[in-house]
């Protein structure tokens, strides 16, 4: 049986909950008690994965916060390199290593649950009071399907980044619209004997991510929102004969408007490149506006965002990440690491976390602050405002194959990059992929 359920929100302690669990874990004659914790204290072991120093230091600052309010509780903080955090979470899992929150995103939480790591919060869910504040998008996320293993922070939508200076020069009149417009205009600014390039392109991690909105753009027609890697006849995105056009736009931007070492540029190399000034075109989350914001090498004046590339009939796929935070099976202080996640998604800190961190935020109220409605988050009101053209869709992220899938991906976009594959074999190679897991496991 559970011990009593904590409902903690911000500024709500957990000197109960203490009580309760000293009355009843009792304790060892070294004064340690049965559930490992020393004097009564608990010590939490979280683990981010998305890393990087600013947000690091927010989301101690925000730990710092809840430990005041939570006599009795300490948190420990661990963060891995970006690059490498999900295989390193993977591995604290497996081994046991005392992990009790971490960061779960919908490209993990699938393997992640299938394995047994995560906890389902359903029942500290169904009985605290700030679910009400959550957006309908961020409450669905919450309360999952069948099993709320974790609770959002924030969600990540695609838009353009761009050097209005550059395209200025260029002669063009504003951004890019399409995936046609960009091939076009970053052509046009590419001036590698200038160290000026059109395109930060993703050809390392997670490249297939890119790959695919282009494609879902000009299969938008024909799309099956709810699961985005299908189209409405039950086929999936990658035999539909748009979308070689689509790869034929794509993998140009590489070849005509992309530095040569883009080959092998993941997350951080991309912003990088957009960030040090020498590319013109960055297609990246909210998350990186704040990174931007920060470069000492752009001037506010000389960048913006722009909406999702639309295809050819005028229209593109948005597909919506999330990530958040869970508590792990294994966890020996299941309450107070829900406790937490519950700290994190409530108004104050939930909304702090997103605005640092540009995300689209999980509170409802959120949304009516000044902060959205300025500079480069006015594409993300365009797209919000414009949901017939920035279609909202829903990408199989959560399949217990999904971490199979982008290492495949990967691999056989690099193959392309390199001469080792055409772009017919390789969507030939992602249909029949898709096709038979979806045949032999649902």
């Amino acid at each position: 049986m559970k011990s009593t359920r904590l409902t903690t929100t911000a500024g709500m302690g957990i000197a109960v909950l203490l009580a309760v669990t000293a009355c009843s874990g009792g304790s060892d004659s070294d004064g340690t008690s049965s559930n490992g914790s020393q004097d009564g204290e608990v010590t939490l072991q979280m683990v981010e994965s998305l890393t990087n120093p600013a947000r690091t230091e927010l989301i101690r600052g925000l730990l710092d916060e809840f430990e005041a309010e939570n006599p009795g509780i300490n948190v420990e903080l661990v963060s891995p390199p970006t690059e490498q955090a999900d295989r390193t979470i993977q591995q604290m899992l497996q081994s046991g290593s005392g992990v009790d929150v971490l960061e779960v995103r919908d490209i993990t939480v699938g393997p992640f649950s299938n394995n047994g790591w995560l906890y389902d919060l359903s029942d500290e869910l169904a009985e605290w009071d700030g679910l009400d504040a959550l957006t309908e998008n961020a409450r669905a996320v919450a309360e999952g399907d069948g099993a709320s293993y974790f609770v959002p922070y924030g969600f990540y939508g695609l838009s353009l980044f761009y050097r209005t200076d550059l395209v200025e020069e260029a002669g063009f009149d504003g951004p890019p619209q399409s995936w046609e417009d960009l091939l076009e205009q970053a052509s046009a600014i590419q001036d590698p004997a200038n160290n000026t390039y059109g395109y930060a392109f993703r050809g390392g991690q997670n490249a297939n991510s890119n790959v695919v909105v282009a494609i879902e753009a000009y299969v938008i027609d024909d799309l099956d929102t709810e699961n985005a890697f299908l189209l409405n006849d039950g086929r999936t995105i990658f035999a539909a004969d748009e979308a070689q056009e689509a790869l034929d736009h794509y993998f140009a931007l590489f070849e005509d408007a992309s530095p040569p070492s883009a080959v092998s540029w993941g997350y951080p190399e991309m912003v990088e490149g957009f960030t040090n000034g020498s590319t013109a075109f960055l297609l990246q989350d909210p998350e990186v506006i704040a990174t931007v914001q920060e470069s000492t090498t752009l001037t506010a004046e000389q960048w913006d965002t722009a909406p999702l590339l639309t295809g050819p009939s005028g229209k593109a796929a948005q597909p919506l990440a999330v990530a958040g935070w869970g508590v792990t099976e294994a966890s020996e202080h299941k309450d107070e690491a829900a406790a937490l996640v519950q700290f994190l998604a409530s108004e104050g800190p939930a909304t702090e976390f997103a605005q640092a961190n540009s995300l689209v935020p999980i509170i409802a109220a959120a949304a009516d602050d000044e902060f959205y409605a300025e500079g480069p988050w006015t594409s993300y009101v365009t797209m919000t405002e414009n949901p017939d053209t920035y279609v909202n869709v829903a990408q199989p992220r959560g399949v217990s194959w999904w971490t199979e899938w982008i290492q495949k991906s990967d691999q056989e976009i690099q193959n392309v990059l390199l001469g080792n594959m055409t772009t017919a074999e390789l969507l030939e190679s992602w249909d029949t992929f898709w096709t038979e897991k979806y045949a032999s496991e649902g």
